[in-house]
């Protein structure tokens, strides 16, 4: 972070903190369902673009690596399989760098943070509600981002009748 972010980010948590200090002595109510459906779409929404993008790209690169290097070099499928997986470890960490870009994407399409208070904001509902938000929305995700495998079927069988 640049320092003028850092300095903004200082700036907020402090705010935060003295609210969350300011009312430490109020009893607050738990969050509304409405609230708690607020949690879970913000959280869930970035996730599901998180996860398309993640098994789009490692299906994609995975089958590739295994049609071209494993042709090339003769190796068995459990071996192109071992290749996937460590493919698949290293885009993680690259893929990971495009949840900003998701989350970035999803504030410009309108998606609010929830207004709740720093004390319900640390409620086991409402981690509940975000956790299952995050679950569900890279569950989604990842079963959208399976469309390559649609134009993979033809390659595999003809890979087959070679061998």
């Amino acid at each position: 972070l640049h320092s003028t972010e850092r300095s903004c980010l200082l700036r907020e948590l402090h705010r935060f903190e003295s609210i969350a200090i300011a009312q430490e002595k109020l009893e607050v109510a738990p969050p509304s369902p409405g609230q708690l459906r607020h949690v879970f779409f913000h959280n869930a929404l970035p996730f599901v673009g998180f996860g398309f993008l993640d098994n789009a790209i490692m299906i994609a690169a995975g089958t590739q690596i295994e049609l071209s290097i494993g042709v090339v070099l003769g190796i068995s499928t459990m071996a192109g399989k071992y290749c996937q997986i460590r493919n698949r470890l290293f885009l993680f960490s690259r893929s990971s760098s495009l949840a900003g870009y998701v989350e970035a994407l999803a504030s410009r399409l309108g998606l609010s943070i929830p207004d709740l208070t720093p004390k319900q904001a640390d409620m086991w509902q409402t981690r509940l509600s975000a956790h299952l938000g995050k679950a569900i929305g890279v569950t989604i995700g990842c079963i959208l981002g399976m469309f390559p495998l649609l134009f993979f079927g033809d390659e595999e069988e003809k890979l087959e009748e070679k061998n």
